[in-house]
């Protein structure tokens, strides 16, 4: 299985299987009998979280999954069980019971994730209510402003509908060599080797930043208005990763 330990996993499942509690009332398990029954839930919240191109920082998914038995020891204590009664004092429905303990522990359990992910990401920092705007906002104007923000506004002016220039200048600087392993990942799975080079080298990634007439003699771009082509290749390699990379990639590495 991809980015398990695979013989760790193996014996994690069958602990877990061997350790649930029988089935009954939810209110009549125990502290230690309901976190387990519980566990299949975290590794369903964990496996939501990329741990593809650094974008835990140094977390794999086995990390992720201790960091939720965590989240969910917290929240098992914190039940308040008289809110599983009705009006009449008498207990709610399983289903109903069920339903609330899930909605619960989920937002506990990542929770506890996404803030242990802040913590280990290292030197990039944005405040936590643009986090949570951002992460409320499902769609691919998000992407578009992350890809715009890190490249073409290093070109142009930045839009003040940008959400990212809206961070205040104080903020702490980005972990740069993070970012650029992070972004190099998402131009080689989605862009070809022209327009791979493009962003390179005009943004010096890994190596110094080249004007447009360098980037052209390198990849034999050739023609009086060579340049001209060189920024047309640029915007079209962002308009590429904007169309491909999902908004949850760039959230999980915000």
């Amino acid at each position: 299985m991809k980015k398990y330990n695979i013989l760790n996993y193996i014996r994690h499942k069958e602990d877990i299987k061997e350790c649930m509690p029988p089935l009954k009332d939810f209110q009549d398990y125990n502290r230690k009998e309901l976190i387990i029954k519980f566990m299949p839930l975290v590794e369903a919240m964990a496996r939501k979280f990329s741990t593809s191109q650094q974008a835990s920082g140094i977390l794999t998914i086995n990390d992720l999954l201790q960091i939720g038995y965590e989240g969910l020891t917290k929240a098992v204590d914190r039940l308040v069980w008289d809110k599983m009664k009705n009006e009449d004092g008498k207990w709610k429905s399983q289903d109903e019971i069920e339903k609330t303990l899930k909605s619960f522990f989920s937002k506990r359990i990542k929770g506890r994730i996404r803030r242990r992910i802040d913590v280990l990401r290292g030197n990039i920092k944005i405040p936590e209510h643009r986090l949570n705007e951002m992460r409320n906002t499902k769609d691919k104007k998000i992407v578009e402003m992350f890809f715009n923000s890190i490249f073409l506004s290093i070109d142009a002016q930045v839009n003040n509908e940008n959400l990212f220039s809206e961070i205040p200048d104080k903020s702490e600087p980005y972990n740069i060599p993070l970012m650029n392993i992070y972004l190099k990942s998402l131009m080689t799975k989605h862009l070809n080797h022209t327009e791979y080079e493009v962003l390179r080298l005009s943004y010096g990634l890994d190596c110094e930043k080249h004007s447009g007439k360098e980037i052209a003699k390198k990849l034999n771009i050739i023609g009086a208005s060579d340049y001209v082509r060189v920024s047309e290749l640029k915007k079209q390699a962002v308009k590429t990763l904007i169309e491909n990379v999902d908004h949850s990639q760039v959230l999980d590495y915000l």
